[in-house]
């Protein structure tokens, strides 16, 4: 398993959105939208609130790719693992559910708590990155995206 570094942990927590793609029985993809992906002792996770196609599909088959970028920074990270559905007694699980209710309110279900084992990971950049001639700072990309998102950081 690839352990997650400290600036893939940020992108995630920065970027709060990431999408989770599945396997359908019938070869088609599913994308799931995950508020809840987090990084614990470099490990990744994500909780099921509202997503059973996800949970089916994992179970039948545990090839799972997360995205996750962030959008003012426009660079992210494209993690390929197999997942692991845990036992709801598990620890893991119960420290995965508690974290997701305090974050979002006790009303939350959490019907699953899944782990991921990393097997590969890409990073993710727009051609903001990778096309600017002359290159472009981070810092520029970033301010040039808030501003085209019509908003500012927070404190700023």
């Amino acid at each position: 398993m690839i352990e997650i570094t400290a600036d893939m942990e940020a992108i995630i927590k920065q970027a709060i959105l990431s999408f989770v793609a599945t396997v359908n029985e019938d070869g088609t993809p599913n994308l799931s939208p995950k508020a809840s992906l987090t990084v614990t002792n470099g490990v990744l996770y994500f909780a099921d609130i509202a997503s059973p196609q996800t949970i089916l599909n994992l179970k039948r088959n545990p090839a799972v790719e997360i995205n996750v970028v962030d959008i003012f920074q426009r660079r992210g990270y494209r993690f390929k693992g197999r997942a692991l559905i845990l036992p709801a007694n598990a620890d893991e699980s119960l420290a995965i559910a508690n974290w997701v209710r305090t974050a979002n309110g006790p009303e939350y279900p959490v019907d699953h708590i899944v782990k991921i084992e990393t097997i590969s990971i890409s990073p993710l950049l727009s051609p903001a990155h990778v096309l600017a001639d002359p290159p472009r700072s981070q810092d520029e990309i970033t301010s040039t995206y808030y501003q085209k998102y019509g908003v500012k950081p927070i404190g700023a």
